[in-house]
């Protein structure tokens, strides 16, 4: 038998009831007032903050805010140093025990084959494992495609990756495949691909965007539905994909194809779009592919798609920046980072691409941006470490377009030779890849020149593949983080106390001047009113210097 369906009861009161509850509410906060006035807790006051009548009134806010910024950086680079010192003793009392013999309950010496396992099994997210994966995806291969950023080509190649590469005996083909085209000017990428086939052959490619998996595809199969937007229109795939199964007919089996490239290049995204489906995660953090993954395209096609090259720690601010997997998780270097990109740049470009007003450095930058986003932390203060980061996201993803320059010289780089760049280009047709590339460019929608912002790189970005090198490059990285922190501590330590003081003086000397002597007055009004015994008007003091003159004393009143 069915059970009948039971109804909720209903929240409704009677008035009577309703008009209870309030009146018993009024009585009870009352009577609260009423303890509070007897136990003398009153509210604390409210900062009045600068009046409107305040000369310099909007320099004296921001010394404020600038002073309260300087505060809160040096309590986050002290706390930075107390967590270094101390994963400092925590490693060597590691070292301490991983010494030490244990014992088994029974007395015997209990053997260290446990720990060997553990050290073996590498942290996926660390560098060490990201160089194996990629090792194992190049000897695995038989092509290799370089993914380059149509916005910095040069910027994202490795010549340390292409030299293992080219040296290699086996007969490794290396192509170079220029992703996100559709955020370069057309000049600019007809300019780019000009310079590269005359090393490596170059294909230009723009990957779609919102691909679904396999499951959710199944449901729009039966739908009928169809998605036709720009974003998830795949170019270049023809191309590619030609080119491929050219090489593999020589071959004459199938061909493994590795991928590889910096951080957010859109590895993962060009092995999508070459399968029509989402096989790979894709997303705007950094290092999201963690090992190496097979992809069969068709029969004689099957794609390996690695974890990001690793940058060597001795690149460049503005490389290590834009390339590097710790960039953005780094809140120490954030703002280095940001310098380095705003000086790479033209400031009015970046001013009208994020809507904001004229700024003199990259701290009053990303305030103005924390402001305009809305990015704000408890008080109203601006989140300037989330506003670096939205920067640095939107450089290496695909939100901003902006283009750099090939360099003028058409000179080889200096890891290749002739010999190299023939064997390279030896069982591809320059010709029909030429033609294909320029039907794909026909075919994007790329943006204005005017409109794109102008980038200055300065070379070819250093990549650690041993890692050896790797951990010899990070101990004196550390070394001379620690050192630069060290004096970073003291120096501001120094200069906090020098302002302590100096505001102490200060004030000592303003409530002497109140207190003792009469404002000096230079109108001759203000001195017949002060003279006839007119009600007294404090003068602001126009004879002090620039300092005294820009820093707001809250014990003057002013007038």
């Amino acid at each position: 038998m069915k059970r009948p369906k039971l109804r909720k009861g209903s929240k409704r009161l009677t008035c009577h009831k309703r008009y209870k509850i309030q009146r018993k509410v009024r009585e009870h906060k009352r009577k609260l007032r009423k303890e509070a006035k007897k136990r003398g807790n009153k509210k604390p006051r409210k900062d009045p903050g600068v009046p409107s009548a305040a000369p310099f009134k909007e320099e004296v806010l921001r010394e404020a805010e600038q002073r309260k910024q300087r505060l809160e950086e040096l309590k986050q680079k002290q706390k930075l140093a107390r967590q270094k010192e101390f994963e400092k003793k925590r490693k060597l009392e590691a070292k301490k025990d991983a010494t030490k013999p244990k014992k088994d309950p029974e007395g015997k010496e209990s053997t260290v084959k446990l720990k060997t396992k553990s050290n073996k099994q590498l942290d996926k997210n660390s560098a060490k494992s990201f160089c194996r994966e990629l090792k194992k995806v190049i000897e695995a291969s038989d092509i290799v495609l370089e993914v380059l950023d149509a916005r910095d080509p040069l910027g994202c190649r490795c010549p340390q990756i292409e030299q293992i590469i080219t040296k290699s005996g086996e007969k490794k083909k290396l192509v170079l495949v220029l992703n996100k085209i559709d955020l370069v000017p057309r000049e600019n990428l007809e300019q780019w691909l000009c310079y590269l086939k005359n090393e490596l052959p170059a294909v230009a490619f723009k990957s779609s965007m919102q691909l679904k998996d396999r499951s959710t595809e199944k449901l729009t199969k039966k739908r009928g539905h169809k998605d036709v937007s720009v974003s998830n229109m795949c170019f270049g795939k023809e191309c590619l994909l030609k080119l491929l199964r050219k090489h593999c007919k020589t071959q004459e089996k199938a061909v493994k194809v590795g991928v590889i490239g910096f951080p957010n290049v859109g590895k993962s995204s060009i092995i999508n779009s070459l399968k029509e489906v989402r096989v790979c995660n894709v997303g705007p953090l950094r290092g999201v592919t963690k090992c190496m993954q097979t992809v069969h395209i068709d029969k004689e096609i099957i794609i390996l798609d690695s974890p990001s090259i690793v940058v060597s720690p001795s690149n460049s601010t503005l490389a290590l920046a834009l390339r590097s997997l710790t960039a953005v998780e780094e809140s120490r270097n954030l703002l280095d980072a940001v310098n380095a990109v705003l000086k790479h740049c033209s400031k009015q470009h970046v001013m009208l691409c994020y809507n904001i007003p004229d700024f003199r450095n990259s701290l009053e930058f990303l305030t103005l941006l924390a402001q305009k986003r809305g990015m704000l932390k408890k008080g109203g203060v601006p989140d300037t470490e989330s506003a670096a980061k939205l920067l640095l996201y939107d450089l290496t993803g695909a939100k901003i377009s902006y283009h750099s320059r090939p360099p003028m010289s058409q000179n080889l780089s200096s890891h290749l030779t002739k010999e190299m760049v023939a064997e390279m280009q030896k069982g591809f047709s320059s010709e029909e890849l030429e033609k294909d590339n320029m039907s794909t460019i026909n075919a994007v929608k790329h943006p204005n020149l005017a409109s794109s912002l102008l980038f200055q790189f300065s070379g070819m970005t250093n990549g650690a593949t041993e890692e050896t090198a790797l951990e010899e490059e990070m101990s004196e990285q550390d070394d001379l983080e620690t050192s630069e922190k060290e004096n970073d501590v003291a120096n501001d330590q120094e200069s906090a106390e020098e302002e302590a003081a100096v505001e102490e003086e200060n004030n000592i000397q303003v409530d002497n001047k109140t207190s003792h002597q009469k404002p000096k007055v230079k109108d001759a009004t203000l001195k017949r009113q002060l003279a006839g015994g007119e009600p007294n008007i404090l003068s602001y003091n126009l004879d002090k210097t620039a300092d005294e003159d820009d820093a707001y004393d809250f014990n003057i009143d002013y007038a």
